[in-house]
């Protein structure tokens, strides 16, 4: 059924983009060619390409969602983009955070704190 929605989805876009282009400019440049209100000759040829282009619209977003109610699990969980997959192992690994990261070393690391100071003369 998923394949189905698929290939009706790409009919109505092929169907709309003609219906699109055999409609003629309401304004803008083509209008002020000379006949370009004449295309086809009938107002109601207008207004049924009108009510087409509406309907094979809808139909586009009806048969969208459908398909995407209708696709198969298998293909949602493999459809997961190398960037979620490189969050994941970001997330698992600690040694690959970013740099501006900090974090809190293990005590046997920490270097041991200076006791004395050293006097030093100021020079004026």
């Amino acid at each position: 059924m998923y394949i189905f929605c698929i290939v009706l989805i790409l009919i109505a876009s092929g169907l709309l983009t003609l219906a699109v282009l055999a409609q003629s400019p309401k304004s803008g440049m083509a209008a002020n060619f000379g006949a370009s209100n004449q295309v086809m000759g009938a107002r109601q040829t207008s207004d049924f390409l009108e009510k087409f282009t509406w309907s094979i619209s809808i139909a586009i977003l009806v048969l969208s969602l459908a398909a995407t109610m209708f696709m198969p699990s298998d293909k949602i969980a493999s459809s997961k983009t190398q960037l979620e997959v490189e969050i994941e192992n970001s997330i698992e690994t600690p040694e690959s955070l970013l740099p501006n990261q900090v974090t809190t070393p293990a005590p046997e690391e920490v270097a041991p704190v200076a006791t004395e100071v050293e006097e030093v003369e100021v020079v004026k």
